[in-house]
């Protein structure tokens, strides 16, 4: 007895049982992941008797456990017999594909999918398409909304009887009381249409696709439009416009805000589907009124579209079409109030300089690129200098610094100090943009004579520049150009430019390695010790620390140390503690 006791405790079916009894949520879902080797263990008569119906008796647990049980049934056909009993996986799928999570469903909804390929026509027309007619016919919403995406994948083995039947049914979806069903059923209304013959298409989804996107609710308007793309993809060029244009050109000028903005963001997609063509008659004028748009979000979405709608138009017409309706538009877009709106424009504007050619971007582009880089906004200038590389490919560097240079004096010398700030802080970028020779010849003195600005804030930003430009151009550089300068400022009669001299030297230690700062940089500020301003001296012993850590032991020993030793002697309070402090942390104590 204590022997059969003894097996019974190692039968796959009681192990489960005793698992998924388990107060451990987490304990319940790893059972869950091991169904498969439990249905390996009692073979597939045993599965299919057992397993199975003990799976039903548990789907009313945490939507962790139904959510991993979904997944796994979706791999169950092999486990059951193969093909010929995979309709014994619909009980289970079909009662969670009708509880109230959400994440749930969709996964059941997935599995049902999977094994629906496996059916056989026959058990499809009995077994499968049942199930989906029960989902059609739930009281439930879920059930509704769940059966919106089993259609694609039934239909195509069916009869002709039989997809007539699926067809009502779907009719019906679309038309359902609920918004949810008919979101739902908006959204798989792409797919099903790539499963039919194209005279079904035209005589039963675009009648599908025209009332839908009428809809009183935007939600479900709004999921038409990438529908929209789904469908001209199906339809031969002829019956594009009679069949789609008049929805699209509608969903446009929709009364909805959200619908349009779904229109701006698709714009490409629709363009590349229907045609060189239609685009002329059809999508210009709507893409003019989608940047021209009352709302924001609309008029950026399709800012964000506008070097692709240019480069996708028809060389036949590209140019004429591109600077007598688009820039037009453009312009606007430039001096929009909503900086997002700019935003965008500056992201994409320099890309019709390769598609206009060298002429019409000097007379056309460069006008709205001046503006741009004066504006208010940090993102919108970001996004000017980042594409500055497209026109200069097409005008030359010598053509660009023409018109880019006296705009950027004119903000390097402005009188708000925010406005040099911008410029001065996007400087590095710009001397990527146009390389070492012309930074030398045209910026180098300019970020040079910002470490004596009166503000702080500029001296400050454009010493950390230093760093960012020996990054660029190279140490050998900085020892031939800007070390020099830097320490000239050792000189001035000015404290604060005394200061900035150990500021600069302080970043250009971390680029220049031990030998330039030992050789080049340390002279200067141990001869800074001397300085008459405390505020000097004690910014030379926070140098001394912050450089001592790439010298090497024999300079701080004979040279670092006397000079901070010296200065722990200091009259001022606040020198002999940044002495001291230095020769702490450098471990010259």
């Amino acid at each position: 007895m204590a022997e059969a006791d003894g097996d019974n405790s190692l039968d796959p079916m009681s192990i489960l049982i005793d698992e998924l009894q388990n107060e451990d949520i987490q304990h319940r879902v790893n059972s869950i992941n091991k169904l498969s080797t439990i249905a390996l263990a009692l073979g597939v008569e045993k599965t299919r008797s057992e397993l199975l119906p003990l799976i039903i008796d548990i789907l009313y647990d945490e939507d962790e456990v139904l959510l991993a049980l979904a997944e796994q049934l979706g791999t169950f056909t092999p486990l059951v017999g193969g093909p010929e009993y995979v309709h014994c996986l619909l009980p289970p799928l079909e009662l969670l594909a009708v509880v109230e999570e959400a994440i749930v469903r969709e996964k059941a909804v997935e599995s049902l999918r999977a094994i629906s390929h496996e059916h056989s026509p026959s058990h499809l027309e009995d077994h499968f398409v049942p199930l989906v007619k029960r989902l059609v016919g739930g009281d439930l919403v879920n059930s509704r909304i769940s059966a919106c995406s089993l259609f694609s994948v039934c239909y195509p083995g069916v009869s002709i009887a039989i997809k007539a039947e699926l067809l009502q049914c779907f009719r019906d979806l679309c038309s359902d009381d609920n918004l949810l069903v008919r979101c739902a059923a908006a959204s798989n209304l792409g797919d099903f249409a790539k499963v039919l013959e194209i005279d079904d298409i035209k005589s039963e989804i675009i009648p599908i696709f025209s009332n839908l996107a009428s809809d009183e609710q935007d939600s479900v308007r709004l999921l038409m439009v990438e529908v929209c793309v789904n469908i001209a993809q199906l339809l031969p060029q002829e019956a594009l416009e009679a069949l789609v244009m008049i929805t699209l050109c509608q969903a446009a000028e929709d009364t909805s805000w959200r619908v349009r903005y779904m229109v701006a963001s698709k714009f490409t997609d629709l363009q590349t589907v229907v045609g060189p063509e239609i685009t002329k008659t059809g999508l210009v004028p709507a893409f003019q009124n989608l940047m021209k748009d009352c709302e924001a979000e609309v008029r950026a979405a399709a800012s964000h579209n506008l070097k692709e709608f240019c480069e996708n138009l028809s060389t036949d017409y590209r140019e004429n079409v591109i600077l007598t309706e688009i820039l037009p538009c453009s312009k606007e877009l430039v001096s929009d109030i909503n900086q997002h709106v700019r935003s965008a424009v500056a992201s994409v504007i320099m890309g019709l300089c390769p598609i206009l050619g060298k002429d019409n971007t000097i007379e056309h582009l460069m006008p709205l690129f001046l503006a741009l880089l004066r504006d208010e906004c940090p993102d919108v200038r970001l996004n000017i200098i980042y594409n500055l590389d497209c026109m200069k490919e097409v005008i030359g560097i010598q053509q660009l610094s023409k018109f880019l240079l006296p705009t950027i004096m004119e903000l390097a010398e402005d009188a708000k100090w925010r406005v040099r700030l911008a410029i001065v802080e996007y400087m590095p970028l710009l001397a990527g943009q146009f390389g070492l020779e012309f930074f030398d010849a045209q910026l180098h003195s300019l970020c040079m004579s910002w470490l004596v600005d009166h503000v702080y804030a500029i001296r400050e930003a454009a010493t950390n520049n230093l760093k960012k430009l020996v990054e660029l151009f190279g140490k050998e550089w900085a020892l031939a150009t800007t070390i020099p300068r830097v320490l000239t400022l050792s000189e001035e009669p000015n404290y604060l430019h005394r200061m900035t001299t150990l500021f600069c030297i302080n970043v250009l230690s971390e680029v220049c390695g031990q030998e330039i700062t030992t050789k080049h940089m340390l002279p200067t500020v141990l001869y800074m010790a001397e300085d008459p301003v405390a505020n000097v001296r004690f910014n030379v012993a926070k140098s001394l620390q912050k450089i001592g850590s790439i010298l090497d032991n024999s300079t701080l020993q004979t040279e670092v140390k006397p000079i901070l030793e010296k200065l722990t002697q200091d009259q001022d309070v606040d020198v002999k503690y940044f002495a001291q402090e230095a020769l702490t942390v450098l471990s010259l104590t």
